[in-house]
């Protein structure tokens, strides 16, 4: 009612109040009722310890306490906790564990983590069908915030693509409304957007609105961010050291992603100080790291940069790895780890049999006949 009804200010402390509440004073039943509102909640703070605490803990309890009813939601919160770490191929994995979760309890969830992976991705045409696609379902289902949610990455989708004007148009629609839970994501994508696009009015006045949320949260990930965002609208002098914070504040947090766009942002203002050893140094850095995530379009952008900074991005050989599916790269890591088919299943919430299916076809893709022979691998 806080973020409704006053200021962000006054809600910080609330949410975070309610988050230790969950964790520390409730019972597994009464932490299952609650545990949807405090994963948003750390949402709202830019909490990613936090997030990725709670995440883990509400699939704890499903294990726990077989509520299968929960875990759609808890494997979804886990799945979009992965696409901010960079582990697009993760929650790949989780989608699919997802998807077989649907179908096995008959509860529907729209696609958010998917939509989020696809995004960060940056195939336009795969992205903007699961986009349609998931804004008619929570038009079906009254999830209003749902519709910010994709607009939101709209604007992700589109400023990976530097396609500027029209992560703009996504980002206001998430930016014009208030207190929604996308809302601290769409404003770093519409000051980003706008400074590209000139709109400089814009841009300083989300600025100001960012960074006063940010102070109040104070969080790595929310000083970061506000640090990244800022620096693209001080005058030439000032940007060097906040670009410097930005990198080392998302460097203590779990969001590899948004750490991997400082870099790049840092890079493509130092070419345009003409200091190209350090330009380098910075997009060689945002290349790898996106390409590492898998995010094609981002990568793209870093490509393009260095290229213009008089350094061509090394090829990265295809790895035999990247011929399996998310499923069996998960399930050959969690193997490779020393976890049996029981445990595996537990972990993904399939049956041991699809553990053993998906493990078959990892051997054989890999050209390996044992886990000891696996777990040499670098999976």
């Amino acid at each position: 009612m806080a973020l409704l009804t006053d200021t962000y200010g006054a809600a910080v402390p609330v949410l975070r109040q309610a988050q230790r509440t969950i964790e520390d004073s409730m019972s597994q039943t009464e932490q299952l009722r609650w545990m949807w509102g405090a994963t948003v909640s750390t949402l709202h703070l830019w909490d990613d310890e936090g997030w990725d605490r709670l995440a883990d803990l509400h699939l704890q309890l499903v294990r726990q306490t077989g509520a299968l009813g929960d875990l759609a939601v808890a494997l979804s919160h886990r799945g979009q906790m992965h696409v901010f770490a960079g582990e697009l191929a993760l929650a790949a994995s989780i989608q699919e564990a997802l998807q077989e979760t649907t179908e096995l309890t008959g509860t529907p969830l729209a696609p958010y983590d998917a939509v989020g992976r696809v995004a960060m991705r940056g195939r336009e045409a795969e992205t903007r069908q699961l986009i349609e696609t998931a804004r008619a379902a929570v038009i079906g289902r009254g999830e209003g915030a749902g519709l910010s949610f994709m607009d939101w990455a709209e604007s992700v989708l589109y400023n990976g693509l530097g396609r500027y004007a029209e992560a703009l148009a996504a980002a206001r629609r998430v930016v014009d409304h208030t207190e929604l839970v996308p809302l601290n994501w769409a404003m770093p994508e519409l000051i980003e957007a706008a400074v590209r696009v000139g709109e400089f009015e814009l841009a300083a006045e989300t600025d100001r609105r960012l960074t006063a949320r940010s102070k109040a949260s104070g969080t790595d990930w929310a000083l970061g961010i506000a640090a990244r965002s800022h620096a693209l609208l001080v005058e030439d002098g000032g940007a060097d050291d906040l670009y410097a914070e930005a990198i080392e504040r998302l460097a203590r947090t779990r969001v590899a992603v948004d750490l991997a766009r400082a870099h790049l942002l840092y890079g493509e203002w130092l070419r345009r100080q003409r200091r190209r050893l350090d330009a380098r140094n910075e997009l060689r850095t945002a290349h790898e790291m996106f390409t590492g995530f898998g995010m094609e379009a981002f990568a793209e952008r870093a490509r393009v940069e260095l290229g213009a900074s008089g350094e061509r991005a090394r090829e990265r050989t295809v790895e035999t790895l990247d011929q399996l599916t998310p499923q069996e790269s998960q399930v050959a890591r969690l193997a490779a780890q020393g976890n049996t088919n029981r445990e595996i299943a537990a972990q993904l919430f399939i049956s041991p049999n699809t553990v053993e299916y998906h493990l078959h076809k990892a051997f054989r893709k890999l050209d390996v006949k044992s886990r000891t022979q696996l777990a040499q691998r670098k999976l």
